[in-house]
């Protein structure tokens, strides 16, 4: 089940959030309140960001990078080009320009995917969302055209608006037409929301502990193989160095080999643990996301849940 960033219930909680949405939904030709429409978007959309970065382009951009960057290393080794300097190094600088090009229109051809209007009329609504205070649970990696993995800034970024009292102020750049033409969606302009299950839960679950701990050792440990390798690494070169030298000294280097036994078992244990609690992280999510569903109003995400979800959708399961 797909988390959305907010769902329909909560941006009609707010009038003023609704009047905008709905003015919003009008001009891109998205059913923004409609978290069906809204969810079979993210799955064409999403599917069509993926297939810009895929395909021929992508493999001979690569490949010519490739040949271009060793070209001036083999080119001269090559006896019929030897002799001639503008054989044996001048190929490489077209065949990198032609690499480079083919990369560039890959990345032009992946942004304006990723400027595609009902993904940009999307990115109007979650910012005034935010400027009216309800909360947006989780804004996807992808959405923003930024790494699952963090430390790179948005290609596009959701805009923000000033808090006002009256209707946010939003200029969202080249509308998709009539309401009425959109592929997502079927209710006019001013219509209400579709009406969640009135028999479902509408509460949001609270953090289970096993998901609070998950969260602050996510990111710990990962360093137990290689300690463990330089342990054996180390006890090697001791008993070589003893049986070389005839230093029995050397010899007590082999005391590093149950350490480093007992440093690759804490590691199992630990990743063991680590994947139990991303397994507890992940059907917690899940929880969350039915409570959407039903018309719950879901708080933001712990940033390691935020990652967690971006990791799961760069794997493609979810």
């Amino acid at each position: 089940m797909d988390l959305l960033p907010i769902n329909g219930a909560t941006l009609a909680s707010e009038p003023t959030v609704l009047a905008s949405v709905r003015t919003i939904s009008a001009q891109y030709g998205v059913d923004y309140t409609d978290d069906r429409a809204v969810t079979a978007m993210f799955e064409e959309r999403r599917e069509a960001l993926h297939r810009s970065q895929r395909g021929p382009l992508v493999w001979l951009g690569g490949l010519a990078l490739l040949v271009g960057g060793v070209w001036p290393f083999i080119g001269p080794e090559v006896p019929a080009l030897a002799e001639n300097p503008a054989l044996a190094y001048g190929p490489a600088v077209p065949i990198l320009a032609a690499g480079i090009v083919c990369l560039i229109s890959v990345r032009a051809r992946w942004k304006r995917e990723l400027e595609h209007p009902a993904l940009a009329g999307y990115r109007h609504v979650l910012g005034v969302a935010r400027s009216r205070g309800l909360p947006v649970t989780h804004v996807p990696a992808w959405l923003e055209g930024r790494s699952e993995y963090g430390g790179t800034k948005p290609t596009t970024p959701v805009p923000t608006y000033r808090p006002t009292g009256g209707e946010p102020s939003h200029t969202p750049s080249t509308p998709a037409g009539p309401y009425a033409a959109g592929p997502y969606g079927h209710q006019p302009p001013g219509a209400a929301p579709s009406a969640p299950n009135p028999y479902a839960v509408h509460t949001v679950p609270p953090v289970p502990d096993a998901v609070a701990t998950y969260e602050k050792i996510a990111d710990q440990g990962g360093w137990h193989d290689e300690a463990g390798c330089l342990f054996v690494v180390a006890a090697l070169i001791g008993a070589a160095y003893g049986w070389w030298q005839g230093v029995t000294l050397g010899y007590l280097a082999l005391v590093l080999l149950p350490l480093a036994v007992w440093v690759w078992l804490a590691g199992s244990r630990q990743g063991k643990e680590k994947e139990r609690l991303r397994e507890e992280a992940l059907a917690y999510v899940e929880t969350v996301a039915r409570a959407q569903a039903a018309g719950a109003a879901v708080p933001e995400l712990s940033p390691r849940l935020r990652k967690l979800l971006d990791e799961e959708q760069w794997m493609g399961r979810r």
